[in-house]
């Protein structure tokens, strides 16, 4: 007994279902909820920047031939791509074949006109030059303290370049690193412990806030969107990795605090740290494992791929609006490149549903307003389906390379 309730897979189950049980019958307790989530995921987010740093420095200068961190992050970037394009696909044919959107009646809250105001303003601003403008760091420094993944991303690639150059010469600041990298994994580790209270606060602010009636009027959307989810996870992936010769299951199995992390805190960010000492456990290779994770938060967000797309043909139905196979296909080429664009920005998948909405002009961009309120229920299947979706991505790219060495049984 005291093994299981030691064990942080039944504390995180467990403080869930706290969760959802304070913020049903303690409406009162959402300020408090809110700050133990929001302290829980700032604790996670204060070890990101420090993490991949230093896991990016250590793999390229650890790599004697710098053409491979090339061919690497290729690999990563086509598999990103072609995988994502896959899900928008998986995403606008389920909508069509469930059609739900089709009778809806808008029985949801009245909407946050500044809220959507801000969204509309954001996407306006979206250029795809200035994204790729972003990336090249002005200040490294507050690179750092924004914790901004791609610009750091881009900072630790040119410096491991750098390290690598020295030689000999530059073993020492390798032995530093690998040092530093032990202290933060390990300050990690202590976060960890409170992983549960993290799940806990995260889920009752989400449940006393919206509460369960939220769910009615978009169920059908919701229940699109999970399946789609769980048939991307378990037919997708799961035949990427027979093709590759690695279980899935035990893989899922392999990641199920994280899974459980985020699902209490409904961000995928709570996982990375964790995420990327696992696959290294896993097999993985540090170098792989330090250049695909970080950049896969930014260009291989398959579950957020797989909402929006289903979002766009959910709000054509709820309008009326019969799109054509050309309309669609436009649709699934705006969201191929503007679901990268809104990388690391704070509410993306509104402000990407917003930009692709007003570049195809055809459903009214107030149309948004509908799925405010139950988007934070679809964020947890969003942020898992990322997660699930970058460890396939890297175990895929270190066996590709053969980077991939299995822990004896």
């Amino acid at each position: 007994m005291k093994r299981i309730l030691g064990n942080l897979t039944f504390q995180v189950l467990f403080a869930i279902f706290l969760g959802v049980v304070v913020g049903l019958y303690f409406k009162g307790f959402a300020p408090t909820a809110q700050v133990i989530s929001k302290t829980f995921i700032s604790l996670i987010t204060m070890l990101i920047a420090p993490i991949i740093f230093f896991t990016i420095v250590l793999g390229i200068a650890g790599m004697s031939d710098m053409k491979k961190v090339g061919r690497v992050g290729g690999k990563a970037l086509l598999y990103f791509e072609l995988v994502t394009t896959f899900a928008l696909i998986i995403g606008v044919a389920v909508a069509n074949l469930i059609k739900p959107g089709a009778g809806f009646i808008n029985t949801h809250a009245p909407v946050d006109a500044a809220k959507l105001a801000a969204y509309e303003k954001a996407a306006s601003e979206m250029k795809w030059i200035d994204f790729l403008a972003h990336i090249v760091p002005g200040n490294v420094f507050d690179a750092f303290a924004k914790g901004d993944i791609l610009q750091i991303l881009f900072f630790a690639i040119l410096f491991g370049f750098g390290l690598s150059r020295m030689g000999e010469a530059g073993q020492s600041v390798i032995h530093t690193f690998e040092k530093l990298s032990k202290v933060f994994f390990n300050i990690m580790k202590i976060v960890m412990r409170v992983a549960p209270l993290g799940a806990f606060g995260g889920m009752a602010y989400t449940i006393s806030t919206y509460g369960i009636k939220t769910l009615q009027p978009l169920g059908m959307l919701m229940a699109s969107v999970y399946l789609t989810m769980f048939l991307f996870i378990f037919v997708v992936l799961n035949f990427i990795a027979y093709l590759y010769k690695f279980s899935l299951w035990a893989y899922l199995k392999h990641i199920k605090e994280e899974i459980l992390i985020v699902l209490g805190t409904s961000s995928s960010e709570s996982a990375l740290p964790g995420m990327m000492e696992k696959l290294e456990k896993f097999g993985c290779s540090k170098s792989v494992v330090g250049l695909v994770i970080p950049a896969g938060y930014s260009f291989n967000l398959d579950g957020t791929t797989i909402y929006l797309s289903m979002s766009v043909i959910f709000l054509a139905q709820v309008f009326k609006i019969d799109l054509s196979l050309a309309q669609q296909l436009t649709i699934i080429g705006i969201l191929m490149i503007t679901s990268k664009g809104a990388a690391g920005v704070t509410g993306s998948g509104f402000i990407v549903l917003t930009s692709t909405l007003a570049a195809i002009k055809v459903i009214p961009v107030e149309g948004v307003a509908i799925l405010l309120g139950v988007d934070r229920f679809m964020s947890e299947a969003r942020a898992i389906t990322n997660v699930i979706g970058n460890g396939v991505a890297t175990i895929v790219v270190a066996k590709s390379e053969g980077e991939f060495s299995p822990p004896a049984p």
